[in-house]
């Protein structure tokens, strides 16, 4: 098993302070949230405590709040929201680089209801650029979603810039922030921002909870109908321990993470340093200070994480949602990456509880190993 954690963009530990504060909500604290005994009011206590600290992170109010079963379920949330609150708009934008939860909704609308969607390009860093945005925006562009920080490369969007233009053009503007949420400051009472999503497992939370914020202005139309859950916006028995667990993380992402530009600009210059041809994907733009993204000419990925799995160290080529697909991903082909490149991509993602002495462990083993991989590669 790897000792060596570096694909804390596909999932982080759970933080032990977090597992604590979930424990009570799996066994005296059971109760549901809607029963009206005591049982149920010390749950939903629970539920109203996370929902505040959630809200904490990102200077939202908590009655925006809905909870849900991740991340991939909020972004479809937003998108089917913005499509019913403006159903005489028949046009999307999204970008060619989005997360799959955001794409495949959009090419379902596209394929079986003849919505137009537009798919912005990026460019060989991964940027993107705003007036290519504007130009594409259309009086029936029902609305923009755009992520804040790509899962793959950890290019940061301008978020703010964004949500300006849409809110001047009048179109509802969705930000997947999975990835940039716990990293990045967000504050929803300045950023122009309709419609939010985040994932708890991302900031060392538990698996299964997530959000959508949306401003007071957007409204929500649910998925799941039923019961009436979380103001009817999302039906059925909240995960109560779950969303304890993500006001917990919230709360102690807020303080966190301060460290993690200098590991990652360690692994980068010592990379480049003892390795040639090594390309870093998105240098040079605004990043996430935990993702480094580098490809090596004539290398395979596959072997690579492989050879650093044997040796108890973890990395990813792209975005686990692909499974277990070592192809190129879809961020790299639309960032035109050259194809002696391209299959030799891995990502490397650290966390608060990452390490130096990690990071120059793998320093120390990462030149031989792509050495190795290249003479399969040839």
């Amino acid at each position: 098993m790897a000792k060596i954690y570096f694909d804390n963009n596909a999932t982080t530990p759970l933080d032990p302070a977090v597992r604590e504060a979930m424990l009570p909500y799996l066994d005296e604290r059971f109760g549901n949230p809607s029963s009206n005994h005591r049982f149920g009011e010390v749950a939903r206590a629970g539920l109203d405590r996370g929902r505040e600290q959630v809200a904490a992170l990102l200077h939202a109010d908590p009655a925006r709040l809905v909870f849900t079963s991740g991340g991939s379920e909020a972004n479809s949330l937003a998108i089917w929201s913005a499509i019913m609150a403006r159903p005489e708009r028949r046009h999307l934008i999204a970008s060619a680089v989005e997360h799959p939860s955001v794409l495949a909704p959009l090419a379902f609308l596209r394929d079986r209801f003849g919505y137009a969607v537009d798919l912005l390009p990026v460019d060989r860093q991964g940027g993107l650029d705003l007036a290519a945005l504007a130009a594409t925006i259309r009086p029936d562009t029902a609305l923009v979603t755009l992520m804040g920080a790509n899962n793959e490369t950890g290019v940061c969007w301008p978020v703010a810039e964004i949500g300006a233009l849409c809110r001047e053009r009048g179109v509802l503007y969705h930000c997947d922030a999975v990835q940039l949420a716990g990293k990045e400051a967000l504050d929803l009472h300045r950023l122009p921002v309709d419609y939010l999503s985040l994932a708890a497992h991302k900031l060392h939370g538990p698996k299964g909870v997530g959000a959508l914020c949306a401003h007071r202005t957007a409204s929500v139309t649910p998925l799941l109908m039923g019961s009436g859950q979380e103001r009817g916006l999302r039906t059925g028995t909240e995960n109560v321990a779950g969303i304890v667990g993500f006001g917990t993380a919230c709360e102690l992402a807020a303080g966190a993470g301060k460290n993690l530009a200098v590991m990652r600009d360690r692994l980068e210059a010592g990379i480049c340093a003892a390795i040639p041809d090594a390309r870093v994907n998105g240098q040079g733009l605004p990043r996430l200070a935990n993702t480094l993204n580098v490809s090596f000419k004539h290398a395979s990925a596959a072997a690579m994480i492989q050879e650093l799995d044997e040796r108890g160290m973890a990395v990813s080529a792209h975005a686990a949602c692909h499974g277990g697909d070592l192809d190129p991903s879809h961020v790299l082909r639309a960032m035109a990456l050259e194809e002696s490149y391209l299959h030799g991509t891995l990502r490397i993602s650290l966390s608060r509880f990452s390490t130096m002495a990690e990071v120059e462990a793998l320093l120390a083993v990462l030149p031989g190993v792509v050495a190795k991989s290249r003479q399969g590669f040839a």
